[in-house]
């Protein structure tokens, strides 16, 4: 009963982000947004550091927008006669917003202005050597597609069918990026064969949970290893 409750609480809130993705306007241009920011990010040698404070903005936004679109449709509950208060409390939402933009953009300008503006700077400068940029760079970019790919094709949920399996689509990512990581190691290929089969037991578990069908956990298998490789062809 834990379990299964737990699973519908993730459920639920993985439906509230493919809805506002599906009907809010803003949003779908945060979540744009949000790809450019994190692919441009493989142009340049970002610390650790900056790499958080960038997630961490972006992630500020986008909860943001979800939470003023909240509080629009819970006063909306209530009619749709003019009051004050259901102004104040939109526009205050709404200031929430702005404030994250604001500092999403301030947070840009920090760590990207100087590297844009000094023409000596190498924009790929050692993304080749650092694997464990991209690799997350590629989890971000896979799990932000397949949540695209289920709001534009409107089947299912995240955590109950649904085209692609978002699941599959980060499992095979990931053994994806272990492979190329691993490629120059003494037992590259060993590690690869880990991670192929941490991989498919994931996939394996969403089909005989009766959450996904092969079909919807090979489309999101395939679009992991795309994206990734996609992406490790290009800078690593």
């Amino acid at each position: 009963m834990y379990r299964r409750s737990t699973l519908k609480s993730f459920t639920f809130a993985f439906e509230g982000i493919v809805y506002v993705l599906r009907t809010q306007r803003n949003m779908k241009i945060h979540f744009t947004v949000a790809f450019l920011v994190m692919g441009g990010s493989l142009f340049f040698d970002l610390s650790r550091t900056e790499l958080i404070a960038l997630m961490m903005s972006i992630t500020f936004v986008l909860v943001a927008e979800m939470v003023n679109t909240a509080v629009e449709a819970a006063i909306d509950t209530f009619g749709t006669a003019f009051d004050p208060m259901a102004k104040i409390a939109k526009d205050v939402a709404a200031g929430a917003v702005l404030i994250s933009a604001t500092n999403a953009l301030a947070v840009a300008y920090l760590i990207f202005f100087d590297r844009i503006t000094e023409p000596s700077q190498n924009v790929i400068h050692l993304v080749r050597q650092s694997p464990t940029h991209l690799s997350v760079i590629a989890l971000v970019v896979v799990v932000l597609c397949a949540i695209v790919a289920k709001a534009v094709l409107h089947r299912g949920t995240p955590f109950q069918g649904g085209m692609p399996s978002g699941h599959a689509a980060a499992a095979f990512a990931g053994w994806t990026a272990i492979t190329y990581v691993s490629a120059s190691l003494e037992h590259g290929i060993l590690i690869s064969i880990l991670g192929f089969m941490m991989a498919f037991l994931v996939v394996q578990s969403r089909v005989e949970s009766g959450i996904h069908s092969i079909l919807e956990v090979f489309f999101g298998a395939v679009l992991g290893i795309l994206v990734t490789t996609i992406l490790f062809q290009l800078w690593g």
